[in-house]
């Protein structure tokens, strides 16, 4: 095991400790109650970015900095802040939804309904909403790529060079078609029967699973 194998894993296993421990799990309660947009932007910023690194280390058998890794940090922790705010608009719409009867509750409290909740929540986000988040953040990539990491080299770039050099057919039926009904519909299934201030948390870890699961896939067709 590599020096930086081991830094990567105390790193994760320092974000559990503090989410685990009684003193800081308050801390983090609260904090993710009263300033949501902050901590979801330290979340992703954060996690999400470890993901990107275990990506690297797992395709090309060495840890490596990303290239413009500060500006993909930063779009991490923006879309952090966006996830938080989409995480309340499906679920409070869901819930809304299922009162009304637009929607099977299968009762009005107990397992069944927490799961009906939770499995509705995460389809219609992961439905309407993920695509075009996932599009977007496809592009930013594209643009960090091709622009070096620098502000120069991206400010040179125009949206329809980028375009062109994504390759929208693997997306769609890779990123879109299997890893949504496959791996985000039931892992926020999951996400959404936790308590909402554990959700943008669950969100964020699950980025550094999907960072392992996109570099097994180019891993699998580099071959």
């Amino acid at each position: 095991m590599k020096k930086y194998d081991l830094l990567w894993a105390a790193a994760l296993a320092a974000v559990v400790a503090f989410l685990v421990f009684p003193a800081t799990h308050a801390v983090f309660a609260a904090l993710s109650k009263t300033h949501p947009y902050l901590m979801a932007f330290v979340k992703f910023a954060l996690l999400a970015t470890m993901g990107e690194l275990l990506a690297i280390r797992i395709v090309t058998g060495d840890w490596a900095r990303p290239v413009g890794i500060f500006w993909r940090a930063l779009i991490w922790g923006l879309l952090g802040i966006v996830i938080a705010l989409v995480f309340s608009l499906y679920a409070v719409g869901v819930a809304d939804a299922m009162k009304k009867g637009l929607l099977p509750a299968f009762g009005e409290t107990g397992f069944a309904h927490s799961l009906a909740f939770a499995f509705f929540t995460s389809t219609l986000m992961n439905g309407l909403f993920a695509p075009t988040f996932m599009a977007f953040h496809r592009i930013t990539d594209t643009y960090i790529d091709l622009g070096k990491g620098t502000w120069a080299g991206m400010s040179r770039l125009s949206l329809a060079e980028v375009l062109d050099h994504i390759d929208w057919k693997g997306f769609v039926s890779f990123v879109v078609c299997r890893t949504i009904p496959l791996f985000w519909i039931p892992a926020h299934t999951i996400t959404f029967l936790l308590a909402p201030e554990y959700r943008v948390m669950m969100a964020a870890m699950l980025s550094i699973a999907l960072g392992g699961i996109l570099a097994f896939a180019k891993k699998k067709a580099a071959r």
